[in-house]
């Protein structure tokens, strides 16, 4: 989702774009399939490009430590590699927050640094460990910045949208203490844009890290329930426990990733250590220094978010 929507803007805005990703898709620009670990792959996707945008990553709460490996460190490497040798200027690395959240609450903090020996879960430290990777490659040759959209939800959304609604719809989606843990999140579009201008102010960014959100804190349970409403499903009805959800998580993430090596389970688990504390603990970020070194605002609310999600699953 998030992939296309820069691509898009930046087809929009005149850009000559390339593509790289898994499957084979229709779209009005160049696209090459494969994977970003194949270093044949990564060469002739960065041929002749003066900048890269990287986003490509292994995403899911639970899972074997290298299938995360491949696909967010070496894959991040082989990407590097090949746009330093191409003689590209200007890399963007989507990172995530999470590789500078360790479990406590974030209110109003920065960005933070990234560190793969405190994040939690085998997504956050593997991103963590890429984004070291890609800030250390920054130089005046090769200036690199990463960008880092946190909760990033709207149409078409797998990731969040789609499991909120089909575990509310059966009845398999608790709050955590209440709902009542402050968060950020981004809406696609916000998401989107702020990646683009981190390309766009290369200059001003280059060498640093930058949380992008829609600097709207909400209740995650007031969230969770607009996505609900959205889609005409019932918002969760009951409330357990954070410590419990988290200890919780953690016996379900080993038992749900030892079944899943047998061939057993192929879906997320319902519940992980590092979802519970998403779910359960405050993470809102100041946005001013982003704001400011990207010369940028969001410009699609978060009601106004909502409200396209209805209108989305409303016609579809």
């Amino acid at each position: 989702m998030l992939g296309r929507a820069v691509a898009q803007l930046l087809h929009n805005r005149g850009y000559t774009v390339r593509t790289l990703q898994r499957s084979a898709v229709t779209d009005p620009w160049e696209s090459i399939q494969g994977s970003v670990a194949d270093p044949d792959v990564a060469a002739r996707a960065v041929a002749g490009v003066d900048a890269v945008i990287h986003l490509a990553a292994k995403v899911s709460f639970t899972g074997e430590w290298n299938d995360f490996v491949v696909t967010n460190v070496v894959g991040t490497r082989q990407l590097i590699t090949a746009a330093q040798r191409a003689g590209v200027r200007d890399f963007v690395f989507v990172s995530s927050p999470s590789v500078a959240h360790f479990g406590s609450s974030i209110v109003g903090a920065g960005a933070g640094t990234a560190d793969q020996s405190r994040a939690h879960g085998h997504y956050a430290r593997s991103k963590a460990a890429a984004e070291e990777l890609a800030l250390a490659q920054d130089c005046p040759e090769f200036q690199v910045t990463a960008i880092r959209p946190h909760i990033v939800w709207g149409p078409g959304d797998t990731q969040l949208v789609e499991r909120v609604i089909e575990r509310a719809r059966t009845g398999r989606l608790p709050l955590l203490d209440g709902g009542r843990a402050l968060i950020d999140t981004t809406y696609v579009d916000n998401a989107a844009d702020a990646i683009v201008r981190g390309l766009e102010r290369m200059n001003y960014a280059h060498g640093q890290a930058l949380v992008v959100t829609n600097g709207e804190p909400r209740p995650v349970g007031e969230l969770i329930a607009g996505i609900c409403a959205a889609a005409g499903v019932p918002a969760p009805g009951y409330s357990v426990p954070g410590w419990l959800a988290r200890g919780a998580g953690s016996v379900i993430e080993k038992a749900w990733t030892a079944a899943g090596t047998r061939g057993w389970v192929h879906d997320e688990p319902p519940m992980t250590r590092f979802l519970a504390e998403q779910l359960s603990t405050a993470h809102w970020f100041d946005q001013r220094h982003t704001q400011a070194v990207l010369d940028w605002a969001p410009s699609v609310s978060i009601d106004e978010g909502l409200a396209r999600l209805a209108a989305h699953y409303h016609t579809s």
